[in-house]
């Protein structure tokens, strides 16, 4: 019994040896990549710059050739699922007289300054608007919000969510691919994506608190 099942341990051990380990990394990590982007995309507990800049560091030290348009294709796809769902569920919002979690949600995240900056944006450019929200940090709720209050339709939304994705998603790829390009291994092109994604992110909204700051000590001084 017990060198039946050695036997069978070994031509299992021998099948899974053979399969490449860049098939398995593109098995779990595509649909890995597509869900967290557009989980992202729907609550803000995923940092989506980063995982898309991780999948190109990975994808460009593979040798499929087709791996980093595949990231991109992933990417920019769950994207634009994420931010239409968002937008339709935010809709039904606006349009129900007790409005939704979803909206009060989109109210919660959208700072008053960046949201009236961004209705008078949306006024002076229209759906272009879109394109520039997803490559500014902390920029793509406001002008989501500013359109919802404006009853911009689902099919306008949708015109200029598809370039604003694809532009984002191209973006943070060209990060990743920078990272993956300056070191030999993987992971440390990983972690120079990541830290420079965090930085782009989050180094604006530091900036800003740090100037209310400076501004509400002067005013007490």
């Amino acid at each position: 019994m017990s060198s039946r099942l050695t036997e069978a341990l070994g031509q299992l051990s021998q099948v899974v040896g053979k399969v490449p380990p860049e098939s398995t990394q593109q098995a779990v990590g595509y649909p890995s990549l597509f869900l967290l982007v557009a989980l992202g995309a729907l609550v803000p507990v995923v940092p989506t710059g980063a995982v898309v800049s991780s999948a190109a560091v990975v994808a460009f030290h593979q040798t499929d050739p087709w791996a980093l348009l595949f990231v991109f294709l992933v990417a920019s796809f769950a994207a634009f699922l994420g931010d239409v769902t968002l937008y339709w569920l935010g809709q039904r919002g606006v349009g129900s007289k007790n409005g939704s979690k979803w909206l009060a949600a989109l109210r919660e995240r959208a700072a008053p300054d960046r949201l009236e900056q961004a209705q008078r944006k949306l006024d002076e450019h229209g759906v272009m608007v879109l394109v520039l929200s997803r490559l500014v940090p902390a920029g793509r709720i406001p002008v989501m919000l500013a359109c919802l209050l404006a009853r911009m339709p689902l099919r306008a939304f949708v015109r200029g969510d598809i370039p604003a994705c694809l532009a984002w998603a191209a973006t943070y790829q060209l990060i990743g691919i920078l990272g993956g390009s300056l070191f030999a291994e993987p992971w440390q092109g990983v972690l120079a994506a990541v830290t420079l994604t965090v930085v782009i992110s989050g180094g604006p909204a530091l900036w800003r608190r740090m100037r209310k700051a400076r501004g509400s000590r002067s005013q007490q001084a």
